[in-house]
């Protein structure tokens, strides 16, 4: 059955009426009417269910509409009452037939035609005919036609958008939008050519921009999903919403996992220009909203910790060039200096030596050494657990809004919980340069001596940015390449009147990893200690697994440790995915085996003969050190973050031991282990040489120096 509409545009005379509906219903249609007439003057013709006069749909909206309608000649006032009409609205998009009975019906019959283009649109009853004619002798040509034309045409869109902000038809504008309209490449290039259309006020650009791109990620169609918010921020004068648009679409880029560098430094750059608008006037939550925003763009965890690759890493000072320009950026960590000089190591009495931290990983050995030094009187403070502390360091707008100069009443608490430990130490040690060293140098340390010690993870995020290093006295790093890195990243550190920087290897004892090797031949069991994030990329690992089994299919793998968390980022799943995909493949082969956690991991060593560092990132790798101290052969990828500054692996551990692709490591591992005599007389020495420099029997001395000052 087809579907007519019929229009009129003035009250139809009842005889042609009766006769026209006569003839359509003869040719097979369902016939529908609405127009500017009163409902009696079509009694008898039709069912009352199948007629619309536009008189009571105007009335319906009341007597302000009535009157201003009324100014319209009657084209204009059949099409604005009609627009905004339901009943009308559902029957032309359901009709295959538009028909206008009178001249006034032609213009709302041809605006009903730019959302529905499957209908055929004509003027007059015979042309109605003809149209139904055509369609009842070419049934396959129609039904093909109207599936190309489904979708609306752009300006039909826009039409749509601009009565759905108008006047709140959401529905309408929701079914327009529909994921279904944009899994068709029509569908969303009319709603793309919809959103950067000319003369669409900056929040109708705005909210329609949002909900085409919410459709089109639903619809499958990601990429398009971030194109159409970056195209509509382009065409937005008002900047908070461009930026806003931007940030949005970045967010949307990095939950598929993908990053455009393009679109984020854009992002970026709006986000800080705002900041520094707002702090120009003092207004420094704004300023330090703003600024989050940068910072959660380009420090996100999937651009530098879910990947195997991190832009900040290719080029430090270019990737931060745009917020070294930024006013508001350069507030957060301006020199703000100390009152006084750290005071000297006492004379006469222990040193008082607190230690604050956020994650104590790192810290066993060390407090384990001075909780039972003479001379030492220790305290730990674990600032998200004290009481105290715990709120105001993990609101991080807060702590950003404090280092622009705002949140006085931040800092009379921050002084209130920090002053008491201040006072009472003489050494200050913050391991990890997060929310701890910031909040340790938003405030005057008095003469207490202040250490930091910043691991990898923190060169690409961005709390140190929050720290202002006049009132840090050392700065601790356990590498060189570290350092390199991070002074590229802070370079506020060459400079006078700022942290003296160390570099100091991590606290080990790595007797207990000195056994003999079990198992029958040690010399085919690769190990890798330690997969809990992507930087470790153990894929790498498995290639030089599978270059090794083409040679021999003895060689197998032990992976020690708990694997990284899925759930982290878009870049975590797309990764953890590849990896479970090819330890399924290698597990059934017998030629992967996953222990898991382990308190025991001396013991989980001694089967280890080869012991593999496949990391991009390290700033040390404990867990390579201690295979290599247990007697296994070492072999390093020259890991790819660092491989590009003057120092790296090849630099911290022996040439021979780094390899820059999974054939080097293969050759080297093929080269070593073709007997347990060979693998063993490389193995020892690389052993004795961690040994002699990394054990806590060597390390702790460099600590002593650090930490107790002039002491003996």
């Amino acid at each position: 059955m087809t579907h007519v509409l019929l229009i009129a545009g003035t009250a139809p005379t009842h005889s042609m009426l009766k006769a026209a509906v006569a003839q359509l219903r003869a040719a097979g249609a369902t016939v529908r009417l609405a127009g500017l007439f009163e409902r009696e003057a079509v009694d008898g013709v039709l069912d009352a269910a199948d007629v619309r006069p536009l008189t009571e749909a105007a009335a319906e909206r009341g007597n302000a509409f009535v009157k201003r309608v009324a100014k319209l000649p009657p084209p204009r006032r059949a099409w604005a009452i009609a627009e905004r009409d339901p009943w009308v609205r559902r029957q032309a998009r359901r009709a295959q037939v538009l028909v206008a009975l009178d001249a006034p019906g032609v213009y709302p019959v041809w605006r009903l035609a730019q959302d529905n283009r499957r209908a055929d649109a004509v003027y007059g009853v015979a042309p109605a005919l003809r149209a139904l004619q055509a369609r009842g002798e070419r049934p396959v040509h129609y039904a093909l036609r109207d599936a190309v034309r489904a979708v609306p045409s752009p300006a039909a869109t826009l039409r749509s958008t601009r009565r759905g902000v108008r006047h709140g038809a959401g529905a309408v504008l929701r079914r327009a939008t529909s994921p279904a309209v944009m899994r068709t490449s029509i569908g969303a290039k009319a709603w793309r050519t919809a959103v950067v259309a000319p003369r669409v006020p900056d929040a109708a650009r705005a909210k329609l921009a949002r909900r085409v791109s919410v459709s089109m990620t639903k619809g499958g169609r990601k990429a398009g999903a971030t194109m159409v918010l970056d195209q509509a921020a382009d065409r937005i004068a008002n900047r908070k919403l461009s930026a806003a648009l931007l940030a949005d679409a970045v967010r949307a880029d990095l939950a598929r996992g993908h990053d455009n560098p393009k679109v984020r430094a854009k992002a970026v750059g709006a986000a800080l220009r705002l900041a520094d608008q707002r702090l120009k006037k003092k207004d420094f939550k704004a300023a330090a909203d703003h600024l989050s925003t940068a910072f959660a763009l380009a420090f996100d965890r999937g651009l530098h910790f879910d990947g195997v690759s991190s832009p900040m890493a290719k080029d430090p000072e270019g990737y931060l060039a745009v917020f070294r320009e930024s006013a508001a950026f350069k507030a957060l960590s301006a020199p703000r200096g100390r009152a006084l000089p750290a005071a000297p190591a006492p004379a006469g009495r222990p040193l008082r030596l607190l230690i604050a931290y956020p994650n104590s990983r790192f810290l066993r050995a060390i407090r384990d050494r001075y909780e039972n030094h003479p001379d030492v009187e220790i305290r730990c403070l674990d600032v998200n657990e004290d009481e105290t502390l715990r709120p105001l360091v993990r609101n991080t707008k807060r702590i950003t809004e404090h280092a622009l100069g705002g949140q006085p009443e931040f800092r009379a608490q921050l002084e209130e919980a920090l002053r008491p430990h201040l006072d009472w130490a003489d050494t200050v040690f913050v391991d990890w340069c997060t929310n701890a060293a910031a909040l340790f140098t938003a405030v005057d340390p008095g003469t207490a001596r202040v250490v930091v010690r910043l691991h990898s993870f923190e060169a690409f995020s961005y709390w140190p940015h929050l720290v202002d290093f006049t009132r840090v006295d050392d700065l601790v790093l356990v590498s060189d390449h570290l350092r390199e890195l991070t002074e590229k990243v802070l370079p506020q550190l060459r400079g006078p009147g700022t942290a003296t920087t160390h570099v100091v290897a991590n606290a080990m004892d790595l007797a207990p990893f000195q056994r003999d090797k079990s198992g029958d031949d040690p010399r085919f069991v690769l190990g890798l200690v330690g997969v809990n994030s992507v930087a470790k990329d153990p894929r790498w690992a498995l290639e030089v697994l599978r270059l090794l089994r083409a040679k021999d299919e003895r060689y197998r793998l032990v992976i020690i440790g708990e694997g990284f968390d899925p759930k982290a980022s878009a870049a975590a799943r797309a990764y953890h995915s590849l990896l479970e995909r090819d330890l399924a493949e290698l597990e059934a082969a017998g030629a992967v085996r996953r222990v898991g956690q382990t308190d025991d991991v001396p013991s989980a060593l001694t089967e280890i003969g080869v012991v593999l560092s496949s990391s991009v990132r390290e700033s040390f790798h404990c867990g390579l050190v201690e295979g290599t101290v247990s007697g296994a052969l070492p072999v390093v990828r020259d890991w790819p973050f660092f491989a590009a500054l003057e120092h790296g692996p090849r630099t911290l551990f022996p040439a021979d031991w780094v390899v820059s692709t999974p054939e080097e490591a293969a050759e080297r591992i093929l080269a070593h282990t073709g007997s347990e005599e060979i693998r063993r007389a490389v193995a020892e020495p690389a052993a004795k040489h961690a040994l002699a420099l990394w054990d806590w029997s060597a390390v702790g001395l460099d600590f002593d120096r650090l930490l107790l000052g002039d002491r003996d």
